[in-house]
């Protein structure tokens, strides 16, 4: 179950809404999520009390983007044990609500491993809910301070790469505090960059599907008072002919063992005209997003999406007339066919270096995310 408690703010700064979080209010514990569908009209929050409704939030881009799909999971888990529901059924329709992020999988296994690690070890049940729980929390917290040391490892490769600041970043999707347990993963990095005095523009990629630069993108950067400008994502060709581009700033939903990085349709072009005008191509991701058990892009399963986000324009919130709100407005012939993929693969190959939270890669080989890889997990030991 579902339910929705409207918040609406007029005053700008920081976000000031977590994208999620844990509540127990007497009726139950809850885990509550802001509805990234309704932003930037209006901030709202979607209250689940079970899986279910999780794994529609996430189907529905309620809740979305790599690193937070990953906390979402592990807390999906959790509100599934403690509310007494079967954890093995809910972590397996969790883990499948979107195959490409990689991060969700995670986040599910990692609270489920921690669920029956309790039981096995002699717990009963509530004390394996707790566990979940703290394994959810633990990941929260983990995300946080991963997006802090990506920002500083991504400003410091920027000083590097482009010394003397002024830097116009082109920046795909949205990588902010609504992808987070912290600020984010390359808009973090563009945002240290805009507090250090080094961030000329931002330049936002509209981003399909459901247009997440304009809607959330810009939406981060006005809240933090950035200079950005909104473009139409076939007009970055023209912007990069223009010189207007120092750096491409963009996240990953999973990283292949070999490289290739799957992230929002839209950026494999880029990394193309990037690679043409000699402007650096850098992807910002934790390292929960490099799988290894994918061992290249072909083996990367991308996620299609309905049609109808192509052949209509959706208006949630605005109404018009004869248009029910929520409803599409036609812009194609009836029964049009669509090719809407949720995600495109960069071959390693483009990818100027991969920042995570424990340092850059560049160039990108399989043999260099395979040592990355390994030193956290030891340093996670």
């Amino acid at each position: 179950m579902a339910d929705q408690n409207a918040q609406f703010r007029e005053d700008e700064g920081p976000l000031e809404i977590p994208a999620i979080r844990w509540d127990e209010p007497p009726e139950g514990p809850v885990l509550v999520l802001l509805d990234q569908t309704r932003l930037p009209a209006e901030e709202v929050e979607l209250v689940c009390t079970d899986a279910p409704a999780l794994v529609e939030a996430i189907r529905t881009l309620a809740v979305r983007g790599a690193p937070l799909l990953g906390i979402a999971g592990a807390y999906g888990v959790a509100l599934a044990a403690v509310r007494g529901f079967d954890v093995d059924d809910a972590a397996q329709a969790l883990a499948g609500a979107r195959p490409t992020a990689v991060n969700l999988a995670v986040g599910v296994r990692r609270a489920r491993t921690a669920y029956r690690a309790a039981l096995s070890g002699g717990g009963d049940q509530r004390q394996a809910a707790r566990a979940a729980l703290e394994a959810a929390r633990a990941l929260h917290r983990e995300d946080a301070a991963a997006s802090a040391r990506m920002a500083g490892h991504g400003l410091a490769l920027l000083d590097e790469l482009l010394p003397g600041g002024g830097h116009r970043i082109l920046t795909h999707c949205n990588t902010g505090a609504l992808v987070s347990g912290g600020e984010g993963t390359a808009f973090a990095v563009a945002l240290a960059a805009h507090r250090a005095g080094q961030l000329r523009r931002l330049w936002v990629d509209e981003t399909r599907p459901l247009l997440q630069g304009a809607r959330l993108t810009a939406y981060e950067a006005a809240r933090s008072g950035m200079a950005y400008t909104l473009l139409t994502d076939n007009a970055a060709g023209s912007l990069f002919a223009a010189g207007e581009v120092d750096a491409v700033l963009i996240g990953a939903d999973r990283i292949a063992a070999d490289g290739s990085v799957a992230n929002k349709v839209g950026s494999y072009p880029l990394a193309v005209l990037a690679r043409y005008h000699h402007v650096p191509f850098i992807v910002v991701a934790p390292v929960t997003t490099v799988d290894p058990d994918t061992p290249d892009g072909a083996s990367i399963e991308v996620e299609q999406r309905p049609g109808h986000e192509v052949t209509e324009v959706t208006a949630p919130q605005v109404p018009v007339a004869g248009v029910e709100a929520g409803g599409g407005i036609p812009v194609a012939p009836l029964g049009t066919q669509a090719y809407n993929p949720a995600f495109d693969v960069t071959p390693p190959e483009l990818v100027t270096a991969i920042v995570t939270e424990e340092g850059a890669v560049s160039p990108v080989t399989a043999e260099a995310l395979a040592e990355l890889c390994d030193r956290s997990r030891q340093v996670t030991i």
